[in-house]
């Protein structure tokens, strides 16, 4: 096995070892199984929906063991999450019939199993962090002395670029022409409504190709390798690229190829419909050295390769083997390799089947609705197909397969990885910020905390505007700026923060921007409004409105007794008020509602916020009303809602010092009537008979014990 020689778990395990990572996803698997973080199912599991159950009750139970102390302290509410991963070696499809392939779950599903992927067990993602950080921070030598020294450092990067090999183990076996079967992997459907756009009111399109075979079932946990069309031919490309995208079975051979505008990968798609070219080569890449899933969900800049930060982690270059069908090379070490090409002669995404009766015209499909990692569906649109022309694997392969929904998943792993490697990045473009955290509640690209050393008036202003233009960090639609003496990493002394620090009158800071394309709630799609929160100490110069700095509402509460009489005005809409654990003198107060009712949601905010405008102290100073959907005894339950369900330009409203947010479900409402609201896609919920199903086999998959 060419894998690290110092074992899992021991002393000498950690992010300076000079050997390389696990060569293949199954030496990886087999660390984990020694490392007693595998869990095998040995009966028949449906690839429909039941995989999906099990892995979402592992992902929230208890872990195998905690991961290393600065994923504790990075992340202490949930460095103890995550579960088993699991190997099911008998997965059947909705055929029935077994599956060609093992299927593999939720690997990076925890930090420890993150962390032994990326050869950090022991030290943690801080000392992949530190490793990145000394390379942005080299400094031109002064003398020969230091010069030596900067060599030495420089070296190991030459090991980096990826290396061509004229065989590989993901070609022991080659399938081409009518022996391609997409339908005898271990391909799953995630959540009840995946691919079928008439259960989320979307009619199908009369020229839309026949799905049926693919029964909703999406690939999503493989490497998508692309490139530029300007690259057509070259034995090398500057431009190859890889993304996590997903891919919706169609039928035998045919996939629907998905990519926001935004990705490199759709910018390739593009560039090969402008020069003309009638189908772009696309690889889609299952496993490999164990750091290649990672590396494929970098925010990179445009240019930069994910194979360099794979050979980065991997300390060597990362093995390529020429594609049998298409001119593009793939990891030499991966389980299987889908080959093929995708169609340019789609038309764009932006196709709503309910406002026209256009066709979807030639090489596209109608893909969707997904669950997606936001807990939501992302609503059906047009993306193009992908013909395939080979499956190569090699022998006894193994098919890595990933969930997304209601976080945590696997996916919250891989994301906090992106937060601790990329903070010495992000801290060379801002230098204010000491370090931040992006709450399993945000989804990422919804909210952001933010912590910097305070030196001069506004600057918590200045750090939100170069973070809504650094990178994908411009996606960001909630920003919190706290002092260095808040735990950033905990989101209730965050909003301690907020509460105690913050007049909502003076020190919140809107812009209207992009926003992420999966964002339900913005009133255009991937455009919409920002808020960033000054939860900073006020100095002078901060005067904001004209609003003093120690004016009422800073620091200024109601208390329980006040926010006990204020539910007593309230109507029958309110099924329960809530004072959060992080606002014990009711200074915030949640607020649920029977039902997801625009209008008596407005009636609560206006009864809190503006009618109490001059009342100084007999209300909250903030208030998040939400659906039945949501316990509102779950503080992040209820701000993961905010930020899903809200854009701070139409559903907050302020007065004085007040502020409260609609965080309900919405329907849709056109824009000239003054509320530009979209499509409000369904929450992901799982079929009763398949959590009755898992409930009643939990003993049979040997997981008794273990959730």
């Amino acid at each position: 096995m060419a894998t690290c020689s110092r074992s899992v778990g021991s002393p000498d395990s950690c992010g300076y070892c000079d050997a390389p990572m696990f060569t293949t996803l199954q030496d990886f698997i087999e660390a984990l199984d020694r490392a007693g973080e595998l869990h095998r199912v040995s009966v028949p599991v449906s690839s429909i929906l039941e995989c999906t159950e099990i892995v979402d009750r592992l992902s929230k139970s208890p872990s195998a063991a905690r991961g290393s102390l600065s994923s504790i302290v990075t992340d202490p509410l949930h460095a103890g999450l995550g579960g088993h991963a699991v190997l099911f070696e008998d997965v059947v499809g909705p055929d029935g019939q077994p599956a060609a392939f093992p299927l593999a779950m939720n690997l990076f599903g925890s930090y420890r199993r993150l962390e032994i992927a990326l050869g950090c067990e022991t030290d943690g993602l801080e000392a992949l962090s530190l490793r990145i950080g000394d390379l942005v921070k080299m400094k031109p030598p002064r003398s020969l002395a230091e010069f030596g020294a900067l060599a030495g450092r420089m070296l190991p990067l030459l090991r980096v670029p990826p290396r061509t090999v004229k065989r590989g183990l993901c070609q022991q076996v080659v399938q081409t022409c009518s022996d391609v079967d997409l339908t005898t992997l271990p391909i799953i459907k995630c959540w009840p409504l995946d691919g079928d756009p008439e259960a989320v009111g979307f009619p199908v399109p009369g020229d839309q190709p026949d799905t049926s075979i693919g029964a909703g079932r999406f690939i999503t946990f493989a490497g998508m390798y692309t490139v530029h069309a300007d690259d057509a031919g070259e034995v090398k490309p500057a431009s190859r690229n890889i993304g996590m995208y997903r891919a919706q079975l169609i039928d035998r051979q045919r996939l629907a190829m998905h990519w926001h505008m935004h990705h490199d990968g759709a910018a390739h798609w593009r560039s090969w419909k402008r020069a003309g070219h009638a189908r772009m080569p696309v690889a889609i890449v299952f496993g490999g050295e164990s750091v290649l899933p990672y590396a494929a969900t970098a925010p990179l800049p445009p240019g930069i390769s994910e194979l360099l930060m794979a050979g980065f982690l991997n300390k060597g270059g990362i093995p390529l083997v020429r594609c049998r069908t298409i001119p593009m090379d793939v990891p030499a070490n991966a389980e299987i390799v889908i080959e093929g090409w995708v169609s340019t002669e789609a038309g764009m995404v932006g196709y709503d089947s309910r406002a026209t009766d256009e066709p979807l015209g030639p090489g596209a499909v109608f893909e969707g609705p997904f669950g997606d990692h936001t807990g939501f569906y992302s609503l059906p649109d047009r993306y193009p197909i992908m013909d395939v022309t080979a499956i190569t694997h090699r022998q006894q392969a193994v098919y890595p397969a990933t969930i997304v929904g209601l976080p945590p998943q696997e996916d919250y792993y891989l994301g906090k990885a992106t937060e601790r490697l990329f903070l010495p990045l992000l801290q060379t473009l801002v230098h204010d910020i000491i370090d931040y955290d992006l709450p399993l509640f945000g989804c990422f690209h919804n909210c952001a905390f933010i912590k910097i050393r305070k030196e001069y008036p506004l600057q918590a202003r200045r750090v939100m505007h170069a973070i809504w233009g650094a990178g994908q960090m411009a996606w960001t639609k909630y920003i919190v700026v706290v002092d260095e003496d808040v735990n950033v990493h905990d989101h209730r002394d965050v909003m301690r923060s907020v509460m105690a620090r913050c007049h909502f009158g003076r020190d919140l800071e809107l812009a209207n921007g992009p926003l992420d394309i999966l964002d339900h709630a913005a009133p255009s799609l991937g455009a919409g409004c920002k808020m960033g929160i000054d939860a900073t100490r006020k100095m002078a110069g901060e005067e904001v409105g004209g609003i003093p700095i120690g004016a009422a509402g800073d620091a200024d509460s109601g208390t329980a007794i006040h926010v006990e009489r204020l539910c007593q005005q309230f109507d029958d809409s309110v099924c329960k008020v809530v004072i959060p654990t992080f606002a014990p003198a009711g200074q915030a107060i949640f607020v649920q509602l029977t039902s997801d009712d625009r209008a008596a949601a407005r009636r609560v905010l206006d009864q809190v916020v503006t009618r109490n405008r001059h009342g100084e102290g007999v209300a909250p100073a903030c208030v998040f009303v939400v659906g039945p959907q949501c316990d509102v005894e779950d503080d992040e339950q209820v701000l993961f809602h905010w930020c899903a369900n809200t854009d701070p330009g139409r559903d907050m409203v302020r007065s004085g010092c007040r502020i409260g947010f609609d965080a309900t479900i919405k329907s849709a409402l056109p824009s000239e009537s003054g509320g530009g609201v979209r499509d409000f896609p369904p929450i992901l919920t799982m079929r009763d008979d398949v959590r009755e199903r898992v409930t009643q086999r939990w003993r049979e998959y040997g997981l008794e014990g273990i959730e």
